[in-house]
């Protein structure tokens, strides 16, 4: 038996768990359990501005790692309350984020208590499960508990609230249970049958395509996926936001599909006559729930370890609740040789031919002498100038969305975006989690304008805590999609779209940061190098034409006459 306050109890847990970093933001209501990481070793405190962005850098750690993301809130009320719209994120990207927050003693509860509000209440709809630890002694198990939720398929975030009385306590406890006697060992696979009838209509397939998404991804899975693919000749094209799910490069990815994918990929999937959907939802990005983005006539087999999520937009064929690369494996075994069929070999090959001619127009039609910088001269910048190893995220908004599908991923696991949260605010703070998971992998994030500034007080996280990304903002001075609405559907009646910020370069500068600025696609190539090589964080302030603005969701105005 080992004594030990409640704050100690909590940091030995997060030993167990063999938690690396652990972002938070410091409030008298977790102090013993800051004060128990005092001299760790074994856990890295990073100490954030906002709880709100250290959530996202939760979150990025989380993906870039494949295991838990932790944010400690150290403050109730408040300090909690920053904590949602990070934990919103997470929840539409089923990422394992597991949110420690510190919590009223147990004895002002239901007191209108300085800073009190029903924190259980608050988080229950945007996690996978919220609780408070009802006694000092409980705190290991209520950790192992918060673990064993968020790393449980389908994965996603959990918030615990520790009262600070239960923290200062003290209690004996005995030895802390290791993590691989709480956690499932196995995921479940295809039962035979299903199994030989979703062979079956592949086998018979003349225009078969596979979507692969999260369930693919997330596990670094592409190897089955691309197996089972090569086995059937049949292309591959991923949801939004997966576009990593898949090497650039194969010959049979087409990336990205739907309404915010590639003119190529999104054919594919409008005209095969069976879908193969591994570990996707085919939710809102990947086709706005329209068949105008998915063929009507096709038979659906649908592969989710989530059994809600199967049937849920489109009737299915064949439903299979199990795991994604598991289900491929089976499948590739299951169809063994298969004798090449001219209807496959011809639609594979057209879509081939079309794929090529798509990349090179993509770089053909790049305008990369406009002045100022347009969107496609931007994008081909970035293509030849960002090295293959790199991490990227996203932000949501006009730039970023059309950022989604220009670059090229080649590294598995290596594109982290909202997602369906559709998050401006994400990419910077998430971009700075990632590289605490990857120190030796590069890290470029992109934002707009607005969502840097919406996060640019975490440049003194980044110093502080040597997290060397590369922050590319893509300056064109407004809200873009919604002065693109304003231009589009409201006879440019402009309001509150425009933006006026400082010279990011130099504000970065002032943080200790390095800042360099580009007005030409010529400039790009340098800066992004230098930035690389500066041994510091660095933000690159690329002047983006204003008037360049491009509506992504013009059917959200059909309703307009």
């Amino acid at each position: 038996m080992t004594h030990l306050s409640g704050g100690q109890a909590a940091v030995e847990a997060l030993k167990v768990e063999k938690v690396g970093h652990v972002f938070g933001l410091i409030g008298s209501a977790t102090i013993e359990m800051f004060d128990a990481f005092y001299g760790s070793t074994d856990i890295k405190l990073i100490g954030v501005r906002d709880e709100r962005t250290g959530t996202h850098m939760a979150d990025g750690y989380a993906r870039a790692t494949g295991g838990p993301g932790v944010i400690l809130a150290g403050q109730n009320g408040p300090g909690t309350t920053n904590l949602v719209t990070g934990l919103s994120q997470a929840a539409a990207a089923f990422s394992p984020v597991v949110a420690l927050a510190g919590s009223l003693a147990t004895g002002h509860v239901y007191r209108d208590a300085f800073q009190e509000v029903d924190q259980e209440a608050l988080f229950k709809p945007i996690t996978k499960k919220t609780w408070t630890v009802p006694s000092t002694d409980r705190v290991p198990e209520m950790m192992r508990e918060a673990f064993r939720v968020a790393l449980s398929p389908r994965q996603g975030p959990v918030q615990l609230n520790l009262p600070r009385d239960i923290l200062a306590g003290t209690a004996e406890y005995p030895a802390f249970q290791a993590p691989d006697q709480y956690r499932s060992h196995s995921l479940p696979a295809a039962p035979a049958g299903a199994i030989q009838d979703a062979a079956e209509l592949l086998r018979n397939a003349k225009k078969p395509v596979i979507v692969a998404g999260g369930g693919i991804k997330n596990p670094v899975a592409h190897e089955a996926c691309i197996e089972l693919a090569e086995a059937l000749n049949a292309p591959i094209v991923t949801s939004p936001g997966h576009g990593d799910a898949i090497p650039f490069g194969h010959r049979l990815n087409a990336g990205q599909m739907g309404p915010r994918g590639n003119v190529v990929a999104s054919r594919l999937v409008k005209e095969a006559d069976v879908i193969l959907a591994l570990g996707t939802r085919l939710g809102f990005n990947s086709t706005f729930y329209s068949y105008d983005n998915i063929n009507e006539q096709a038979k659906i087999i649908q592969v989710e370890i989530e059994p809600t999520a199967i049937g849920r937009f489109f009737p299915v064929t064949i439903g299979i609740f199990a795991d994604a690369p598991t289900v491929a494996n089976q499948l590739t075994q299951a169809l063994g040789t298969l004798e090449a069929k001219a209807e496959v070999d011809a639609w594979t090959n057209q879509y081939i031919e079309e794929r090529k001619a798509y990349l090179k127009k993509r770089d053909a039609d790049a305008d990369v002498d406009a002045f100022p910088i347009v969107p496609s001269g931007l994008f081909k910048g970035l293509r030849d100038a960002l090295p293959q190893d790199a991490t990227i995220t996203l932000d949501a908004g006009t730039m970023c969305l059309q950022v989604t599908d220009a670059l090229n991923y080649y590294r598995p696991q290596s594109l982290f975006t909202p997602l369906d949260f559709g998050l401006v605010g994400f990419s910077f703070a998430a971009g700075l989690g990632a590289k605490a998971a990857r120190p030796d992998s590069p890290v470029i994030s992109f934002c707009g304008d607005g969502g840097f500034g919406m996060t640019i007080s975490e440049l003194s996280t980044a110093v502080e805590y040597e997290l060397n990304t590369v922050t590319i903002v893509m300056n064109n001075q407004c809200w873009g999609a919604e002065k693109a609405y304003q231009r589009d559907f409201f006879d440019e009646r402009y309001i509150a779209a425009d933006i006026k910020s400082p010279p990011f370069d130099k504000v970065a500068e002032l943080y200790g940061a390095a800042g360099y600025r580009v007005e030409r696609v010529s400039e790009l190539g340098d800066a992004v190098q230098a930035a690389l090589n500066c041994g510091k964080p660095a933000v690159i302030d690329v002047a983006v034409d204003p008037d360049a603005l491009y509506s992504f969701r013009r059917d959200s105005f059909k309703h307009r006459a």
